[in-house]
């Protein structure tokens, strides 16, 4: 690996930037492990690293994969990235559910503060932004496949209170659910978000 590349991805490692994740391993020559470059261990010196652009390179060479980062698991995906799908099957499965951040932080074990920050950084939105925008789909698509009562539609996609899922709704859409259902039907769309 040329000079000025090696400068560049080890300055990704020291400030634990996601830019190589999954295009080079960092593997450290004083402990004999290979680690992913967001590893949040300790930040080895630039003289005791070589980088491989596989794993399997770096285990070849001698390396072990790092028992922190786990750079064998979830393959290029990194650790971040893996922890947003996780939250978002939960949200998925659960959002008739009143899912508070605290839910799914314990859901996953870890804290509320760490699941916002990583989920917004990957996702661009918030855990709960992702909830609403399941609700909104799933009651969209009961508006206009079933014939349940707005009531019906609303519990089934969390709201206990009719009137709370209609303000909801409209919030999120610009119209009624009944609106909604009677428009989409002639053509229009609608979701503000």
């Amino acid at each position: 690996m040329e000079r000025q590349l090696f400068d560049r991805v080890y300055e990704a490692v020291v400030n634990r930037e996601t830019t190589y994740e999954g295009i080079y391993y960092t593997a450290v020559k004083t402990t004999k492990i290979v680690c992913r470059p967001t590893c949040r261990a300790k930040t080895p010196l630039a003289g005791n690293v070589t980088f491989y652009a596989t794993l399997e390179e770096a285990v070849r060479a001698g390396y072990r994969p790092c028992k922190r980062c786990k750079p064998e698991e979830n393959g290029p995906l990194r650790p971040d990235a893996v922890l947003a799908e996780q939250t978002d099957a939960i949200i998925e499965k659960r959002y008739r559910e009143k899912l508070t951040l605290q839910l799914l932080a314990d859901s996953l074990a870890i804290s509320p503060y760490h699941l916002q920050r990583v989920y917004k950084q990957v996702r661009g939105y918030s855990p709960q932004e992702k909830t609403e925008r399941v609700r909104l789909a799933r009651a969209q698509k009961l508006l206009l496949e079933s014939g349940d009562s707005i009531a019906d539609i609303g519990g089934a996609v969390g709201y206990a209170s009719p009137p709370h899922f209609t303000a909801w709704f409209c919030k999120r859409t610009g119209v009624s659910p009944t609106e909604y259902r009677n428009g989409h039907r002639g053509g229009a769309t609608y979701d503000r978000k």
